[in-house]
């Protein structure tokens, strides 16, 4: 018995000794909140993950689909700064409780779903992310392809070796095994220390975002046709392509306003995480899809039919025998976009993951192990064959914003509305009867309640997304998804905290935590030290301060 006793011991991360195992279930050293040592990201980092997230080929390709649907360009760069705009505010309010707390989005949520009941969302939020973990890896692999042909054409040659019911080829698979090789390395590094790696996107895909640009107009000697597209659209049909286009904007951003906390818990000042946010997302987002925009029409001047696909683009610029200077110039450009892929999937999908798994499993997974499990979890997928079909993986992805826009109007209601900025920080880590966030036997069904609402209100429509016939105004609703889902959720939990009031409900708004778990945490810090200092200096110590 003892030897299996040790081995499980192998396996668990650091913790404080002598916990319980309900103890366990709850806390180690990563839920905590961060030291202050680790609260290192400032304004100017905050910028720099946000360029990084949004510099990658699915918002450069965002305007495509706006543009199918019959608007003029301007109009669906109107709806990226709609969109990106509104959502931005959404997820600064929902990060606040990091910034001020120091604790990330599986903690956040204990304070409205309850010690046990927020398993569930984080679970959620953990499956998301691996998801995405292995299609954004799925997308990197095309890029690697396109810099090793640049390198190696021969590699479009290579043999087939497997079956057809893999979904894929032996080239493309080897693609993307390289990729997901070329990530792992970034993974080990703590959250506080990534920052920089993050710093790198924001410098060079500018340069190889605008020097695509203009090889692309030199190519088509002009801006091309799509620029001076008219809008088919017209009146009522008008407003709602842009509606709908906006909303999946939204849609594309709710994973990361639900776990907003995540970042932010490592802000230096909460005024970190405000204002750079607020502004970084829709002024990236634009930028980002400007960009695509002119190169798509540019492209559409060359080929004759416009490719939204960056990577695609540049693997035809690699047909019928290109320069040296060519395929140098198509190296660099794939090479920047499979770096901006690498930082996009480690800062949207691996953190998130680890942060997530670790919370569900605190005994064993840190967020570093839950970063590198997403990590085989995306390769063992295998994500291509989701992308196969696009329409089937779109609708799978607006069903689970119903979700996450339902828990995300429930924690923000809980900070801003119920408790008005009051934590009990020590209480986030107490699985007691009586404490602020065990309500009963650990769950709160006031949340559940207001997060099941959040849903219903977009079942019909959603039904009607995959192809049933269903009333207008569900659609309508369904197409708001975003809103309706935050919305009643958010109005369901008021009123039933109005009915039924929690421990801890304040009338007054403060941002501060009851608890003191910060001084507490400091004092014992400032003990040890002394300790130290005594130990290390003995009689002599104590003659000094005599």
């Amino acid at each position: 018995m003892s030897l299996i006793n040790r081995i499980i011991q192998s396996f668990e991360v650091t913790h404080e000794p002598n916990l319980t195992i309900t103890e366990q279930l709850v806390a180690n050293d990563d839920l905590l909140p961060v030291e202050p040592g680790k609260r290192t990201w400032r304004t100017y980092n905050y910028i720099a993950f946000w360029t990084a997230d949004t510099f990658n080929i699915n918002m450069w390709m965002i305007v495509s689909s706006m543009i199918q649907l019959g608007m003029s360009w301007w109009q669906a760069w109107i709806c990226v700064w709609l969109g990106y705009g509104i959502v931005a505010p959404f997820l600064v309010l929902n990060a606040r409780p990091g910034a001020i707390f120091h604790v990330m989005f599986p903690i956040v949520n204990r304070t409205s779903f309850g010690m046990f009941g927020s398993l569930w969302c984080v679970f959620n939020r953990a499956a998301m992310a691996c998801i995405w973990y292995g299609v954004q890896a799925s997308i990197g692999g095309s890029c690697v392809l396109v810099m090793l042909r640049a390198m190696w054409p021969s590699i479009n040659d290579l043999p087939n070796s497997m079956p057809a019911s893999s979904g894929t080829d032996t080239r493309n698979y080897l693609c993307f095994f390289l990729f997901w090789l070329i990530s792992l390395p970034i993974i080990w590094f703590p959250v506080h220390k990534v920052r920089h790696f993050f710093l790198v996107t924001p410098i060079l895909m500018p340069i190889a975002s605008i020097t695509f640009l203009i090889w692309c107009i030199i190519k088509a000697h002009g801006i091309g046709p799509i620029v001076h597209q008219p809008s088919t659209l017209h009146g009522s049909k008008l407003a709602w392509a842009m509606v709908v286009s906006s909303m999946s904007c939204i849609s594309n951003e709710v994973t990361l306003v639900t776990n907003a906390p995540d970042f932010a818990s490592r802000a230096r000042t909460p005024s970190a995480a405000l204002y750079s946010q607020l502004f970084a997302i829709p002024l990236s987002a634009a930028f980002v899809s400007l960009i695509g925009i002119l190169v798509s029409s540019s492209s559409q001047a060359i080929y004759g039919t416009a490719i939204w696909s960056p990577i695609e683009l540049l693997g035809n610029f690699l047909n019928d025998n290109p320069s040296k200077a060519t395929r140098f110039g198509v190296w660099f450009i794939s090479a920047s976009f499979m770096l901006a892929q690498v930082t996009t999937n480690i800062c949207a999908n691996s953190v998130s993951a680890g942060c997530d798994l670790t919370a569900l499993c605190p005994r064993f997974i840190n967020i570093r192990r839950g970063g590198y499990i997403a990590a085989i979890v995306g390769l063992a997928m295998c994500p291509w064959n989701l992308l196969k079909n696009s329409n089937e993986f779109t609708s799978y992805l607006s069903a689970y914003s119903v979700f996450l826009s339902s828990i995300a109007g429930v924690m923000v209601t809980e900070y801003y509305i119920v408790r008005k900025g009051h934590y009990n920080v020590k209480d986030l880590y107490n699985t007691a009867k009586g404490s602020w966030y065990w309500y009963t036997y650990g769950i709160n069904f006031r949340a559940y309640t207001a997060y099941i609402s959040g849903i219903l209100i977009n079942v019909v429509g959603f039904a009607g997304a995959t192809g049933r016939t269903v009333p207008l105004a569900a659609t309508r609703i369904y197409e708001l998804s975003f809103f309706t889902g935050f919305g009643v959720s958010a109005i369901v939990y008021w009123v039933l905290n109005r009915a039924f009031p929690v421990i801890g409900a304040a009338d007054t708004f403060k941002e501060i935590d009851v608890s003191g778990y910060e001084r507490t945490a400091r004092s014992l810090r400032d003990v040890e030290k002394v300790d130290i200092d005594t130990k290390d200096g003995g009689s002599d110590h104590f003659a000094r301060d005599r």
